[in-house]
């Protein structure tokens, strides 16, 4: 007679395998992609025509591949990108040279001085995404600064305290004019 092996009791491994997935789902935390908010321009056909926009309404920005930034042509470090670019948004002293200004009636403000200036942004396809977050985060901290002014100017607190109405008007006031190009060689040295 063989001898009989003793078989293992396998009925319960399903059930504490089950326990383990539900467990490790449940505690497991899951990275969360971020990103930047942007509106998209409305869908233009091919055969449309650019408007014409004077220079001194473009604030032009390069980054290159080595990373170098270009602000209308000069080079310049990332930290001075925000107040150049509130400099620009606001053009305090009415610079020739700076963005024109109309007057528009907007909502819960009246009729207000809004600024015709658009920021082109133009990044070369080698820049690393680290300059680009950089530069997308300081044009951000400009329009955000510049809201700010204006909220604390009209009611005396921060653009975030205000209601969402009241957000809306101060958007109106100062639109996020950001114009970015599609990336492409620029140049500087590899």
């Amino acid at each position: 007679m063989a001898k009989k092996t003793p078989e293992i009791n396998a009925t319960s491994t399903a059930d504490i395998a089950f326990l383990l997935l539900v467990f490790f789902l449940a505690t497991t935390t899951m990275n969360v992609d971020s990103g930047m908010f942007r509106r998209l321009p409305p869908y233009q056909p091919d055969n449309t025509e650019a408007p014409k926009i004077a220079k001194r309404n473009i604030l032009q920005i390069l980054v290159n591949r080595n990373n170098q930034l270009a602000i209308n042509g000069e080079l310049a470090d990332v930290s001075t990108l925000k107040e150049r670019t509130v400099e620009f948004i606001l053009n305090p002293t009415n610079d020739e040279n700076l963005p024109e200004k109309i007057v528009k009636d907007v909502d819960l403000l009246g009729n207000v001085e809004v600024s015709k200036g658009i920021v082109s942004l133009q990044s070369d396809k080698g820049t690393s995404y680290e300059m680009y977050i950089a530069v997308q985060d300081q044009l951000a901290a400009a329009y955000n600064d510049v809201r700010d002014r204006k909220a604390v100017s009209k009611w005396g607190k921060k653009y975030s305290a205000l209601t969402s109405e009241q957000q809306d008007a101060i958007k109106n006031w100062v639109p996020m004019s950001i114009s970015e190009a599609e990336p492409k060689n620029i140049g500087g040295k590899k």
